[in-house]
């Protein structure tokens, strides 16, 4: 039994711990090194229509990419005005710096201005979430289906409005397209002081003499070439980089690049709630339309291997000289989770913690309120591993009592397999014997661990998904708790504890047991140096705790704390 126990315990241990080194991976921009994923082909497709649009499918969407010269298309009997030039030119806040395209008012870079791009100590630059340039594409484009010629993201309009906050709270910044179809498009893009949130106001006015019933679309289109993700089974709780929708009704629906690829997304097609996201590490971007607009989300690959997500909205018929307007929302910033709350209900789950998101939440929501009292995110993650095991003391106790008990034993179970190791069948009853004699569960140190691994799993995430880890020092040489330990001292802190953890730990009976006692911890201790700071220190007091635990344990049960070195001869 005391075989059975150690090896369930080493195959969760070492399962675990499989599955973690390869999200690092993944969360690294790496390939997956235990599960790589199929990767996404480059080929171009044809666009794929979404069903159920009312007069129009996302496959009727202009391309995404691509120049156009489009001309103006005057009112019936009107003469022809002139196409207006095409620019970009940026918007700063104190947060953003937006740049624009008059070809369809799009926004086709981004720069966060509070988060930087590098590693703390390996430059300043903002951090560039959207950009538009040869090898990256991820731009936020909408405009006008549902007829031929009407304005869309191809079209290129007129922009008005100042081009930086100074003392302002707001800014506007104004796209007024040419009459095409006999219809005018008119955005306008609403900056706040402090905020990553964007109004975005469409006025679609009829200047023809006939009455126009158009769809209004907005999407987020990304170049999927350094998208590396995994399945339910390979990625069981990690974040990914891609498509997200979310309804009322299915909650929260990531979509794979490879599914879109493979025409197999599945998600709610029509709703009249929710949020169209691009989500990635730390970062996301989302559309949001006015509570209870009726709208069908859609997905779609366009051409270069770039892949879109959005929303087609049908509009009132808008009579001649008419306008009607649609107040849209376009969030284009990092994940943090109470900014998330306030600018849409469900957006805060782009920050996605997977199966373990009812364990996760609770423990960033005290993670973050140890931070509003320490003011350090790196003994914020001490206090709290220190809380946790203070929550799980009894039970963790349980586990150590019931260890203390096979090490006193253990002698007479050495000397059992000694004297019957020609008898295996008559040494298991003389061993069920002594542990009922002495009322030892072999199992008992187990449940514990069992219990523990959901939550400290889900505190693995927590840190890997909190953006406030990015370039948040700890103490000295620890710059960044979201990048790994630049002199690898941590890493070796947490191999020493490991291999204190276990040298405390009764020898296995069985020779081979004991020599794997000593090497996994070893081989598994590897990966550490190269995990996020933040993740080994929480991991090293984590095991400082178990140990000093297990010490007083032992102590007060009368089974003095003694070492076990590893024997490999």
């Amino acid at each position: 039994m005391t075989d059975i126990r150690r090896s369930i315990l080493w195959v969760i241990f070492g399962f675990s711990m499989v599955l973690l080194w390869d999200q690092w991976q993944v969360h690294s921009g790496k390939p997956a090194t235990f599960f790589p994923s199929a990767a996404v082909k480059t080929a171009s497709a044809p666009a794929t229509p979404a069903s159920g649009a009312p007069t129009a499918t996302p496959g009727a969407v202009p391309s995404a990419t691509g120049t156009a010269t489009v001309a103006a298309v005057p009112p019936s009997g009107g003469a022809s005005a002139p196409a207006a030039p095409r620019e970009r030119f940026t918007v700063t806040t104190d947060v953003m710096k937006v740049t624009f395209d008059t070809e369809g008012g799009s926004i086709v870079r981004n720069e966060l201005l509070k988060h930087v791009a590098e590693s703390a100590g390996k430059g300043n630059s903002p951090f560039v979430l959207m950009d538009q340039r040869p090898d990256m594409v991820y731009v936020a484009q909408s405009g006008l289906i549902g007829a031929p010629e009407l304005p869309n993201h191809k079209t290129v309009m007129t922009a008005s409005g100042p081009r930086e906050l100074k003392e302002a709270n707001e800014i506007a910044v104004r796209f007024e397209s040419p009459a095409q179809g006999g219809v005018k498009l008119v955005k306008t893009y609403t900056l706040k002081r402090g905020s990553y949130e964007m109004q975005v106001k469409h006025e679609v006015v009829n200047a023809g003499a006939a009455p126009v019933t158009p769809q209004l679309y907005v999407q987020l289109v990304r170049g999927a070439s350094d998208a590396n993700t995994g399945s339910f089974i390979t990625n069981p709780t990690g974040t990914f980089t891609g498509p997200a929708v979310y309804t009322e009704d299915k909650k929260f629906q990531k979509v794979e690049f490879s599914d879109i690829d493979k025409n197999k997304a599945d998600f709610q097609k029509e709703a009249t709630t929710g949020y169209v996201a691009m989500v990635q590490h730390y970062f996301a971007s989302a559309w949001i339309l006015p509570e209870g607009t009726k709208h069908e989300n859609f997905v779609r690959k366009v051409d270069s291997a770039q892949f879109s997500v959005g929303m087609i909205a049908p509009l009132a018929p808008v009579a001649p000289g008419a306008t009607q307007a649609v107040e849209a929302k376009l969030f284009t910033g990092p994940q943090e989770e109470k900014l998330l709350e306030r600018v849409s209900p469900g957006l805060d789950l782009v920050k996605d913690y997977g199966i373990f998101t009812i364990i996760a939440k609770p423990l960033y929501w005290l993670l973050d309120k140890l931070h509003s009292f320490i003011g350090n995110w790196g003994w914020s993650i001490v206090a709290l591993v220190l809380i946790i095991k203070i929550a799980f003391y009894w039970l963790q106790a349980k586990g150590y009592e019931s260890m203390a008990r096979m090490k006193a034993i253990n002698p007479r179970v050495m000397a059992l397999r000694e004297r019957y190791k020609e008898n295996p069948q008559q040494m298991q009853q003389e061993m069920m014997r002594i542990y009922k004699e002495e009322k030892v569960n072999p199992l008992g140190g187990c449940l514990p661990i069992l219990v523990q691994i959901p939550v400290f799993i889900a505190l693995y995430w927590v840190l890997l998904s909190s953006v406030e880890m990015r370039n948040a020092p700890w103490i000295g040489w620890i710059r960044d708790l979201a990048s790994p330990d630049p002199y690898y001292i941590l890493p070796v802190i947490m191999t020493g504890t490991t291999l204190l953890q276990t040298a405390l730990n009764p020898v296995p009976p069985d020779p081979m047991q004991a020599k794997m006692m000593w090497f996994m911890p070893l081989i598994f201790s590897v990966m550490f140096f190269f995990f996020p700071a933040g993740l080994v220190l929480y991991w090293i007091t984590n095991n400082i705790l178990s140990i000093a635990q297990q010490w007083l344990i032992n102590t007060r049960m009368g089974v003095p704390p003694e070492f076990n070195l590893p024997k490999f001869s």
